[in-house]
C-alpha cells in the first residue's frame, strides 16, 4: 500500500497494547436480541477484513436472566466469541451493574473497538463505560471505515485508524472523527442503517460463561416496575411506509392518516412516516420523523407524498426495495431516487389511491 509521500518522515505508531477485535454489546429486545444488535455484528464483519488478520474477530456480550440461549443465534449471525452474563437480577437493564459488566468484558476480551446502538439504553450505557475507561466516544454514527490516517501535529502515522462518521452542522454535513487513540474506540450507530448478515446456522463459534466482578453499590437501585407503552411506534419493522412533506399541510396528514389506515384495514402492515419539515411544522410527532435525524428505514415500499427529496431524508429511506414518489413538482429530487414517480398535485392521487385500497387492492411486498 502506497502512502502520501508528505507523510514519509512521520513515524508509524501502534498505540493498541495489545487490543484486537471488535466487540458489540447485543441487548434484548423483550425476549429477543434486538435488530440493532445484529446489525452492528454484521457492519462489524464487513469492517474487520480491515484491520490486522490477529483482530479479525467479533466479541458480542450477552447480559441479563437466562440469556445463554440467545448465544448461538448471535454467532449464526456472525459473532465469533460470545460472552454471556446471566443473573436473575439483570431481567431488565439496570445502568450500573451492566457499566461494571461491560468494563469487566473489555478488560478481559481487549477488543480494540466497541460498538454500541444509539438506542435509549445504549446512550445511558456507552457513554458511561468511556467515562470510566478514559476513552472517546462518537455518537450517532451512520458510517464506519477503517484506513490510513497520519496525525502531523502529533508526528505519528496509523494503518488501521478506526474512522466514525456521523452528521453534523444541523445535518447537512458528515463529519469523519478518529482518535483518541485510547482503546476501544467506541461508538454508538443509529438503529437501521447498517444490514445484518444473513443467517448461517452452520455457523461455529465459542460462548464463554463470565461473572463480573460486581460491588454492592452497583445493585443500589432497586427496578420497582416496567411499564412499556402500548402505542409505541416502530418504523423499521414496517412492511409499507406512507410518508408525507412539509407540502401536504396539517389537512393533507389527515388524509394519509387516512391511507394508512385503509392499508391496514386491508392486513398490510404499514405505518405512517414524515419529512422533519413536517415535524418541525408540527403535523405530526416526532417519533414519525424519517432522515438523518429520524429513523433509518427499509421497507418494501416506501411511498413519498409531497416530499421534496433533500439528502438529509433520502438518507433516512434510500435502501427501501420500491420508492414510490407523488409531488406535483417534476424537478422535485425525490424522483432522483424513486422506482415510480406520479407528478400530480397529492389532493388529486390520493383520494383514488384511498378509494382503490379500500375496494381491496393490496401492495405486491415482492
Amino acid at each position: 500500500m502506497s502512502y502520501p509521500e508528505k507523510d514519509s518522515k512521520i513515524p508509524f505508531v501502534d498505540l493498541r497494547d495489545g487490543a484486537r477485535g471488535i466487540m458489540v454489546w447485543a441487548p434484548l429486545d423483550g425476549d429477543k436480541i434486538s435488530e440493532a444488535a445484529f446489525e452492528l455484528i454484521g457492519e462489524a464483519n464487513r469492517q474487520k477484513s480491515k484491520l490486522d488478520e490477529d483482530s479479525q474477530k467479533i466479541i458480542a456480550v450477552l447480559i441479563g436472566k437466562e440469556v445463554d440461549k440467545h448465544a448461538q443465534e448471535l454467532i449464526h449471525y456472525g459473532a465469533d466469541i460470545v460472552y454471556v452474563i446471566e443473573d436473575d437480577r439483570l431481567e431488565e437493564y439496570l445502568t450500573l451493574p451492566f457499566v461494571t459488566s461491560l468494563i469487566d468484558v473489555i478488560n478481559e476480551a481487549k477488543p480494540e473497538i466497541a460498538l454500541f446502538a444509539a438506542s435509549t439504553l445504549g446512550r445511558d450505557l456507552a457513554p458511561r463505560i468511556a467515562a470510566k475507561m478514559n476513552c472517546g466516544l462518537s455518537a450517532d454514527c451512520t458510517e464506519f471505515d477503517i484506513g490510513y490516517y497520519a496525525n502531523r501535529k502529533r508526528n505519528q502515522r496509523f494503518k488501521k485508524a478506526f474512522k466514525m462518521i456521523r452528521p453534523s452542522f444541523g445535518e447537512s454535513k458528515l463529519a469523519t472523527i478518529i482518535g483518541p487513540f485510547n482503546y476501544p474506540q467506541m461508538a454508538t450507530a443509529r438503529p437501521g442503517v447498517f444490514r445484518k448478515l444473513d443467517k448461517d446456522s452452520s455457523r461455529t463459534g465459542e460462548v464463554i460463561k463470565f461473572q463480573p466482578k460486581w460491588q454492592e453499590g452497583d445493585f443500589a437501585v432497586e427496578l420497582i416496575e416496567t411499564v412499556r407503552s402500548s402505542d409505541s411506534l416502530d418504523l423499521t419493522k414496517a412492511d409499507i411506509i406512507v410518508a408525507g412533506g412539509f407540502g401536504l399541510g396539517k389537512e393533507g396528514f389527515d388524509m394519509l392518516n387516512e391511507l394508512v389506515a385503509a392499508i391496514r384495514a386491508n392486513g398490510q402492515n404499514v405505518e405512517l412516516g414524515a419529512s422533519r419539515a413536517a415535524v418541525d411544522a408540527g403535523f405530526v410527532e416526532y417519533k414519525h420523523q424519517i432522515g438523518q435525524t429520524g429513523k433509518t428505514v427499509r421497507p418494501a415500499i416506501y411511498i413519498a407524498v409531497a416530499i421534496s427529496g433533500a439528502v438529509q431524508h433520502i438518507a433516512g429511506m434510500k435502501e427501501s426495495a420500491k420508492i414510490i414518489a407523488i409531488n406535483h413538482d417534476p424537478s422535485a429530487n425525490i424522483f432522483l431516487s424513486s422506482d415510480f414517480g406520479i407528478v400530480n398535485d397529492y389532493q388529486e392521487v390520493l383520494p383514488e389511491l384511498i378509494k382503490q385500497v379500500k375496494a381491496g387492492y393490496k401492495f405486491d411486498l415482492d
